[in-house]
């Protein structure tokens, strides 16, 4: 078990896939920079909002930024906001994404686009996605 001080280590694959679906999402990097300090609500990311922010690179519809997140959530990269009523409506790293956000600042904000057999391989990876409810 890791200790507070040291990450968790993951497998390559795990940060690949990762790293490849922030990438192939409409999200700039910016958005996780602030999901690690706070939780970002949902209507700071949807439609000219998002980009006002520097979160995204187009106007989303609130449906369309929401299925975005629950993919970066499947993925382990973001989790949702949790208060004593229940989940809300804002979105925070998890210790894969604060993990690959320092990754990232430490190489110095490399490329932050996805090559088209990424986003491809990306599209693959939410297609085939196997459901919850299977064994």
């Amino acid at each position: 078990m890791a200790s507070p001080s040291q990450p968790i280590q993951y497998p390559d694959a795990i940060l690949t896939r990762a790293e490849r679906a922030i990438l192939a999402s409409p999200f700039r990097w910016k958005l996780l920079a602030d999901m690690q300090m706070a939780g970002v609500e949902l209507s700071a990311i949807a439609d000219d909002r998002g980009i006002h922010n520097g979160y995204t690179e187009r106007p989303l519809a609130e449906l369309g930024a929401e299925n975005e997140l629950l993919w970066l959530i499947s993925v382990g990269l973001l989790r949702r906001e949790v208060d004593g009523q229940g989940l809300t409506d804002s979105f925070r790293l998890t210790p894969l994404g604060r993990q690959l956000l320092t990754r990232w600042q430490s190489a110095g904000q490399p490329n932050t686009r996805a090559s088209l057999q990424d986003r491809l391989y990306n599209a693959l990876n939410r297609w085939w996605r196997r459901p919850g409810w299977l064994p």
